[in-house]
């Protein structure tokens, strides 16, 4: 499921913008199908707009019939009488989403037996001083079996000692959900530490879900600002 606003606060209809001849929205939508791991592949949108470019390019869309404040509650209400098991959440602004990645999330539930995990997701290590601190990258920090301990926009671990080897993760906003979890999120309100940093995830962790992360090595591309497009634009070429 591809959630997929019209309206974007830092970078306005972003998803549509042009990427090599085809809207960003299409370009991650064709991503997500030619990794080949999914029975079903949607766009899950608010917008006529988004909803006909994806039928147009020979997608499958389905129209939000609530507002939505985040990707989660806008996939829960799409999924609500599907009968799956696992749902996976690839953000619209990600059209470099490879393979490697999604199946390595997926596979985090094969060995899964006592039903543990909730949620999986991916992490990459960053290194870059300016991505440690920019509020739009948001940081992840786990414990000694990957579990998520906490996201934050703020740089995790604040680095006081500065004599000891500190690692940090960007959290990469693709998740897979076992479809339980994600009816727990819709109907549980958001607490105090999720409207403040405004990051979804954190409402899992507040309400006791665990979360496992997978390190991968592939950063890819965000789109959400227009200097990002263009890093796209030249990647993509």
């Amino acid at each position: 499921m591809i959630p997929a606003r019209y309206a974007a606060s830092r970078f306005p209809a972003k998803l549509m913008k042009d990427l090599s001849g085809k809207p960003v929205i299409v370009r991650t939508y064709e991503a997500a199908k030619r990794a080949g791991l999914f029975d079903k592949v949607y766009v899950v949108t608010d917008s006529t707009v988004i909803f006909d470019a994806i039928t147009e390019a020979g997608g499958e869309a389905i129209m939000s019939i609530k507002e939505h404040d985040c990707g989660s509650d806008r996939i829960a209400e799409a999924v609500t009488d599907m009968n799956v098991d696992i749902i996976v959440n690839v953000q619209g602004d990600e059209p470099f989403t490879d393979k490697k990645s999604l199946a390595a999330v997926l596979g985090v539930f094969k060995d899964d037996n006592d039903k543990e995990i909730d949620l999986a997701s991916l992490m990459v290590e960053i290194t870059d001083s300016d991505e440690i601190n920019n509020p739009n990258t948001v940081k992840v920090i786990v414990d000694n079996r990957n579990f998520a301990l906490y996201f934050s926009r703020s740089p995790i671990p604040y680095p006081r000692a500065t004599d000891v080897e500190t690692t940090y993760y960007k959290h990469k906003g693709i998740y897979a959900f076992r479809k339980s979890a994600l009816m727990d999120f819709q109907r549980l309100p958001m607490l105090p530490l999720e409207a403040t940093e405004k990051i979804e995830a954190i409402r899992y962790l507040e309400y006791g879900k665990k979360i496992k992360m997978v390190e991968t090595t592939v950063s890819g591309i965000e789109i959400d600002t227009p200097e990002d497009l263009k890093r796209a634009q030249a990647a993509w070429r």
